[in-house]
């Protein structure tokens, strides 16, 4: 698959590399950098899903008004504040940044601090920007838990042959969307379908990814999208396990699909 490719499968099933996504001229993201994968652009209805890139420094701030937005940290560390409440993050923390809460990332190293978020349902237009000088801090701490969760501090779930773990859901305060990691073995699952959109991120691993009879290669980098209702797998080719990222809209469990209606009943 040529990397500056986006590959459409069956239904409207996308796939794409996260490496060669443009980003986004944004002339008052300041250290934040931003790459769009899917969204209503691309035929999602309703979610999205975007890589942010932070250079050192503190970034501009943001606030969703109507949306829930969730995060995934591939690489870096850093500190997110949400209002007043500040935590630490590095790579595979989930954090759910609920309507009406501001929100801006601190990127203490050199390194580049590298998240996906996905936003649901993704707004009409996307929310202003604050350059950091202009941010108001301070006022009094927010006590209450952080809206955070290590891939570590989650239990495995089996499914059949493989398993997952919930990182964002109503335990963070996210009634909406759910954003989970799973892990695949080798070889092919049955095909099947979902009542909800989706995205998903390759973490590591190789395999195929099959919308119907249609499908294309994917590994570490790939992005998918999955519209609602299509039928679909990952196939596993590797001899290792193959790991992924998940969010979909609405929210529910990632071990419930449904399988097709073989044709002729």
């Amino acid at each position: 698959m040529p990397l500056d490719e986006i590959v459409t499968l069956e239904g409207g099933c996308m796939v794409r590399d996260l490496r060669a996504a443009p980003a986004l001229p944004m002339p008052r993201a300041g250290t934040m950098g931003i790459r769009p994968l899917f969204g209503r652009d691309t035929g999602a209805r309703a979610i999205s899903l975007r890589a942010l890139e932070f250079s050192r420094g503190l970034s501009p701030s943001w606030r969703n008004d109507a949306c829930d937005e969730v995060f995934y940290v591939l690489d870096g560390a850093g500190t997110v504040r949400l209002d007043n409440r500040e935590f630490d993050v590095c790579p595979d923390t989930g954090f759910y940044l609920r309507p009406g809460v501001d929100v801006a990332v601190t990127n203490p190293e050199s390194r580049p601090l590298v998240m996906l978020s996905s936003t649901c349902p993704e707004p009409a237009e996307p929310p202003p920007l604050v350059p950091a000088a202009a941010q108001r801090t301070g006022g009094k701490p927010d006590l209450l838990p952080a809206p955070r969760i290590r891939l570590a501090d989650r239990e495995a779930l089996p499914s059949g042959d493989r398993w997952y773990r919930v990182m964002v859901d109503s335990q963070l305060g996210c009634r909406e969307v759910t954003q989970f990691v799973g892990s695949i073995p080798p070889g092919r699952a049955p095909d099947h379908y979902h009542h909800y959109e989706e995205v998903l991120y390759i973490l590591k691993g190789s395999g195929v990814m099959w919308a119907g009879p249609t499908s294309a290669p994917i590994g570490a980098g790939s992005c998918i999208f999955l519209p609602k209702g299509q039928i679909h797998c990952v196939e596993n080719t590797g001899q290792d396990e193959l790991r992924l990222l998940g969010v979909f809209y609405p929210a529910g469990s990632p071990a419930v699909r449904y399988d097709p209606v073989p044709s002729g009943t």
